[in-house]
């Protein structure tokens, strides 16, 4: 009898035991992170969006852990890689975080020259490729259903809005009115996007060498503008920036459009054009929004445009784990966690995805890719995704509808936004034509 109420107690026991453990494992289980992967070109040359690109994917992961419900009641956690600007670590990268790391989500690079390769490794996987900075038309043809743009268009219809800025607040009956252009660009997925759409060339299809779009005449010509001067120099180090400043002189160009793969080269191209006393009436570059243009160029800055996503004057009204998030919000947000500092839209971007994203996530109810890129996929006008850059919702390539960039100008050492008028309170008159260097 004694050996039977010992083994009964011992049962017993063992059953409490187990069921005081089932509610820790299930908490334990709730509790786990969703791993987020992320290749970003924190080295090389795309460093300084590389960069930036990576403190608005923290901030917005931080943002996620700093609440009481997370997301869908679990942390957060990033996994961060160094593709040192290039494609194959972008490649290696991808394939790792995907097939090593076994990440739930995957947040996208930086440059169009990373993002084309890598997008087929999420599109054989099934995983949803948020993109932030990857615009060239090529990546949006390839037929892919887990690719979604977050920012304004393809890079083919960048040049669409300054040229139109011009237009509209100029005015081409103006003597100040530019009669004639040099486009000059890098040999670059982005630049050369850029290129063919103020060009009027075709867009091809790496693969067949058959044209996509026919983008004739091209924004310059549909403008009256001639284009006088082109040049692609080569990728990353280049170096023989006087000599294309010099050549850009002798072009007499009055409106000088420098499309550049990277903040470093824009402060080159600008230098070099200060330096070869060159005056034309406008300037406007694809890179140069970041504080370290400024800091790169000093006094050479005022007047230069640059088209943007993104500005502290542009308050759109976004949702952030279920709540009102604005762009001022951010911006604070910005400021706490970086000692006041302001942020630009290289961080603004990549904050705006994972914004997005969350709401993705949240909507569906799990990180489950093939639902997430449905429910994008379906949103409309009316029912969009809602973030600090404005709202989203996507043709069948991935590409955002009735999106227009903003446009800005350095003036006293501000970046102002200057275009489209109406839209935000803030909008500075356009300085022009661009004072002497």
């Amino acid at each position: 009898m004694k050996i039977i109420l010992r083994v009964f107690l011992i049962s017993l026991a063992f059953l409490m035991t187990l069921a005081m453990l089932a509610p820790t494992t299930t908490v334990a289980q709730d509790s786990e992170p969703i791993v987020i992967g992320a290749s970003l070109p924190l080295t090389g040359a795309f460093s300084i969006a590389g960069e930036k690109h990576a403190e608005g994917y923290q901030l917005c992961v931080d943002l996620i852990n700093a609440s009481e419900q997370k997301l869908l009641g679990r942390p957060v956690e990033l996994i961060v890689s160094d593709n040192r600007s290039d494609v194959e670590q972008a490649l290696a990268q991808h394939e790792r975080l995907i097939n090593q790391d076994n990440v739930d989500l995957l947040f996208g690079t930086f440059s169009s020259r990373l993002t084309f390769p890598t997008s087929a490794i999420a599109e054989q996987n099934e995983m949803v490729l948020p993109i932030p900075a990857g615009g060239a038309l090529r990546i949006y043809e390839q037929g892919y259903e887990y690719l979604f743009y977050f920012q304004q268009n393809a890079g083919e219809f960048v040049g669409d809005t300054p040229v139109q800025m011009l237009v509209d607040l100029v005015g081409q009956d103006s003597d100040d009115f530019p009669a004639t252009a040099a486009v000059v660009h890098a040999d670059d997925f982005f630049a050369n996007a850029i290129a063919d759409g103020l060009l009027g060339n075709e867009v091809l299809d790496p693969g067949t060498g058959e044209a996509i779009l026919d983008l004739a005449p091209g924004s310059l010509a549909d403008a009256g503008i001639e284009v006088v001067f082109t040049e692609r120099w080569p990728g990353e180090g280049f170096s023989d920036w006087l000599v294309l400043a010099n050549s850009i002189k002798r072009s007499e160009a009055e409106f000088i459009i420098g499309l550049t793969a990277s903040p470093e080269e824009a402060i080159q191209l600008t230098r070099a054009m200060q330096t070869v006393d060159y005056q034309p009436k406008y300037v406007y570059l694809s890179q140069g929004t970041q504080s370290e243009y400024l800091e790169g160029v000093g006094d050479a800055a005022e007047g230069v445009l640059i088209h943007s996503s993104w500005h502290l004057e542009a308050n759109f009204e976004g949702v952030f784990l279920g709540e009102p998030f604005t762009n001022q919000d951010f911006i604070d947000a910005y400021g706490e966690a970086y000692d006041g500092a302001l942020p630009d839209e290289d961080v603004a971007i990549p904050f705006s995805l994972c914004m997005g994203m969350t709401q993705a996530v949240e909507a569906v109810g799990s990180t489950d890719n093939t639902a997430i890129r449905d429910w994008f996929a379906a949103r409309t006008e009316e029912e969009p995704v809602r973030t600090i850059l404005g709202t989203f919702y996507w043709d069948e390539r991935g590409l955002p509808i009735n999106r227009v960039f903003l446009m800005t100008q350095w003036q006293n050492g501000e970046l102002e936004f200057v275009y489209p008028l109406g839209e935000f309170p803030g909008t500075v008159d356009l300085l022009y034509p661009k004072p002497e260097w």
